[in-house]
């Protein structure tokens, strides 16, 4: 192993300690009990499976088959999960394929980022998580699985899925994707058109167009953001079938592999001589092999979050300085938007997911001695899933890269780091992602205009008032105060300042999923404004200093002065309420700040 890859992992395993062993605990103590029907009284078992077919009923009055619950985050709207209309009933077949059962355990909220983007919808996104979390499980306290199966892609949604699935550890859990929709309008025109509209060069007509170029057929968005950054993490993790991650939605290979997790799924069941559960697959090693491939991507900065709260919920802790020390030791192999040009599709073209393992487990960068959905090994995902004669094989990854330009080899690597940092200083704590920022805006000193509504940007920007060397900070955008938004539509007024000439920055409590892109961006800031962190003290025109190679996040203030200092704190009330934002008064309330997860499950104190 890597010795900085092994030294972190060390690390985590002493923190750890006494939280692992007590989730491993309970997890052996609900184990026990499995298959959990044969506890049910013949009301409830009548209950759960009176809808049943009479052959289903029949083999769920028995306690040697396997029961599959599916949670499923299927909606129509949402072009990643609309392919999952069908996934039920093949599913059923290839359980009964297998002598055994599926059914539909319960459904969870599936929102989209890319629609309430800019919108009051998107101050629900990131509770959106840990309500799915709590749907799922809700859908299997019922007691009626031997097996789990997750039906959902993108950004808050595996997530939730995998926190909620944590608390039945002792079942198997395989996820299921669906795959990304085909490749529309390239990128790198995308860009342009959005920075000619915000500059008004073109109207709303050619804006759509574009975007519907963009965003135009079932799957997911192709672009590298956190709905694909989930399903790359989630096969180094071992949890999907190997190399499953970007095969297109609606083909056979994708069905084949659908019917293969189910199959697998039924092997891994105690019914079928099982004896591990997702708790042994989601440990340690797991994570930190996650976290290493995130790094080597330049994957979503959501999942400094994210990916906290899924290993909380393991027992597993870590913290923004794993990551840190991991992105300072791997390098960065990919470049694909935004951090090159191409998507996902051309990256999966290029060798994919099988390629990066094999070159990172050739490194030793990750560990391969962990359990995964089949079999012991996480060499078992240098492989690429093809048909031959109808049949579902797995063929050895990609000698060599077949697109260069997106994806390489440890022997010619795009950057000797993952390009991931932390800053700290009088400012507070957040993160940066600089794997899309050309070397010379990786510092940046200038005064700061300050905005407590995203939506003020844009006036700000129309009026010219951002013609100069800035650091723009948006603040009261922190889980506290509204939720936590991405903040994408930031990004192409910014990056019009810079193609300006203009040095700028972005300072934030709030989300932007790294996709600044070109703009040095310090998010995730806490203490949050709302909680009279530096941010609310922080004043137009005062210099600021945002030195990603440092690691520093300062502006130059004595601490006195900068204690003196009145916090401002504006009316947020707007922000509670319509849409659906009052019934999440007390999600606001007990957040934990972004180091622990950004979650309502393990507040500051735990």
């Amino acid at each position: 192993m890597h010795p900085t890859v092994e030294k972190v992992t060390e690390r985590i395993v002493r923190r750890s300690r006494a939280t692992r062993e007590d989730y491993l605990s309970r997890m052996r103590e609900l184990g026990r009990n499995s298959p959990q029907r044969s506890s049910l009284s013949c009301g409830n078992l009548a209950h759960g499976f009176a809808a049943c077919s009479p052959g289903d009923k029949d083999t769920l009055t028995f306690m040697n088959k396997a029961n599959v619950a599916i949670v499923t985050a299927y909606n129509d709207m949402l072009s990643a999960h609309q392919p999952y209309g069908g996934y039920p009933d093949a599913i059923r077949r290839a359980a009964q394929g297998m002598g055994s059962v599926a059914q539909v355990a319960g459904g969870t909220p599936a929102m989209c980022d890319g629609v309430t983007q800019g919108q009051p919808g998107m101050e629900l996104s990131l509770f959106s998580r840990d309500t799915i979390a709590m749907s799922t499980a809700v859908a299997l306290s019922h007691n009626m699985f031997d097996a789990t199966l997750l039906l959902g892609i993108c950004d808050k949604i595996v997530p939730g899925l995998l926190i909620g699935a944590l608390s039945f550890g002792y079942l198997p859990t395989v996820l299921v994707p669906a795959g990304p929709m085909p490749s529309g309008l390239p990128n790198k025109e995308k860009q342009r058109i959005r920075q000619l509209y915000a500059e008004g060069k073109i109207g709303r007509d050619a804006l759509l167009e574009a975007e519907s170029q963009s965003y135009h057929s079932p799957g997911t968005c192709t672009f590298y953001g956190t709905a694909n950054s989930n399903q790359l993490l989630v096969e180094v993790m071992g949890l999907h079938m190997p190399g499953a991650a970007f095969v297109n939605p609606d083909t056979p290979l994708r069905s084949a592999l659908t019917q293969a997790a189910t199959e697998q799924v039924i092997r891994l069941s105690k019914p079928n001589g099982g004896e591990l559960g997702l708790a042994d697959m989601v440990n340690e090693k797991s994570i930190v092999n996650a976290l290493v491939a995130l790094l080597v991507t330049g994957g979503s900065t959501n999942h400094t979050i994210h990916w906290i709260a899924i290993a909380r919920a393991a027992g597993v802790i870590i913290d923004w300085s794993d990551y840190a020390e991991l992105s300072s030791a791997v390098p960065s192999l990919t470049r694909i938007y935004p951090n090159g040009q191409e998507d996902v599709n051309a990256f999966h073209q290029a060798g994919g997911t099988p390629f990066l393992i094999r070159e990172l487990l050739a490194g030793g960068y990750l560990h391969n001695d962990v359990q995964t959905i089949v079999g012991f090994g996480l060499d078992h995902y240098a492989r690429m899933p093809a048909l031959e004669r109808d049949a579902l094989v797995w063929r050895p990854a990609a000698e060599q890269s077949a697109r260069p330009e997106v994806l390489r080899s440890l022997a010619e690597p795009f950057a000797p780091d993952g390009g991931l940092k932390v800053l700290n200083g009088n400012l507070g704590r957040g993160v940066i992602k600089v794997s899309a920022v050309a070397p010379e805006h990786h510092t940046i000193k200038a005064p700061a205009v300050v905005f407590d509504d995203q939506n003020d940007l844009k006036a700000a920007f129309d009026a010219g008032e951002l013609n100069q060397d800035c650091i723009v900070v948006v603040r009261f955008q922190g889980p506290g105060a509204n939720g936590m938004p991405e903040l994408h539509k930031l990004t192409p007024y910014l990056g019009v300042l810079q193609d300006r000439g203009y040095r700028v920055g972005l300072v934030t409590d709030g989300r932007m999923s790294g996709a600044s892109g070109k703009v040095p961006a310090a998010i995730h800031v806490y203490p949050e404004a709302l909680e009279g962190g530096p941010l609310a003290r922080i004043r137009n025109g005062d210099v600021i200093v945002l030195d990603a190679r440092q690691g520093e996040l300062s502006v130059l203030l004595s601490d006195r002065e900068l204690a003196a200092r009145t916090p401002e704190q504006p009316d947020l009330t707007s922000y509670h309420t319509g849409y659906g934002r009052e019934l999440f008064g007390w999600f606001r309330r007990s957040v934990s700040h972004p180091e622990r997860g950004a979650s309502f499950f393990w507040n500051h104190d735990s």
